[in-house]
């Protein structure tokens, strides 16, 4: 997957990166960055996808499509699709073109929609990667947790660095006897959970 990453990805991939230097350049308000994963997680997060069951991947989150190009190279080689979800309409916009200049809209479908119904409608979720605002995450874990087939995959952003927001739910996922959990420290953090 990352031998051969299409150039039309890495050069959209440099363009987010820069996007977001100069938004926090400018000193824009926290809501309106765009915070996007370092490469290290984009890969974990590729890795993981791509040895879950069969079944195709759901983002919570999708912000400027940063994570959903890494997803979408695991998709790729593993035949599956991403359904992304997004809220914010400039948000939309954004990871629309993004993911049209790196020619990866024949596996990435970007939803401008309520993820905790989405996940409801897809019927062969194997892996959910969730980067949303934290009040969300719980929800939609267990909604997620409940579509996966055992071996399927939950992995959930900002588990060291936001911590204090959420830190009631990190706990109990890694207590929760229907997955394996730990917290990876890469990047942000990231809590990676396999049904069993």
């Amino acid at each position: 997957m990352f031998r051969d990453i299409p150039q039309a990805i890495e050069v959209t991939q440099g363009h987010l990166k820069a996007l977001e230097a100069w938004r926090k350049a400018q000193g824009m308000e926290r809501k309106r960055l765009l915070r996007q994963i370092p490469p290290e997680t984009g890969k974990l997060l590729a890795i993981l996808l791509a040895n879950c069951p069969p079944g195709d991947a759901a983002e919570v989150g999708t912000g400027a499509g940063y994570s959903g190009l890494w997803l979408a190279l695991a998709c790729r080689a593993t035949h599956r699709m991403l359904t992304t979800f997004e809220l914010d309409p400039s948000k939309v916009e954004l990871a629309r073109q993004s993911f049209s200049a790196a020619d990866v809209l024949d596996v990435v479908e970007l939803r401008e929609a309520d993820a905790l119904e989405g996940l409801k409608s897809l019927p062969r979720l194997s892996f959910c990667f969730i980067d949303a605002e934290r009040g969300l995450a719980r929800a939609a874990y267990e909604t997620a947790l409940a579509a996966l087939p055992t071996g399927g995959v939950i992995a959930v952003d900002n588990a060291i660095s936001h911590a204090e927001e959420f830190q009631d739910f990190l706990d109990d996922a890694q207590k929760d006897p229907r997955v394996d959990a730990l917290i990876v420290p890469i990047g942000s953090g990231l809590l990676v959970c396999r049904k069993v």
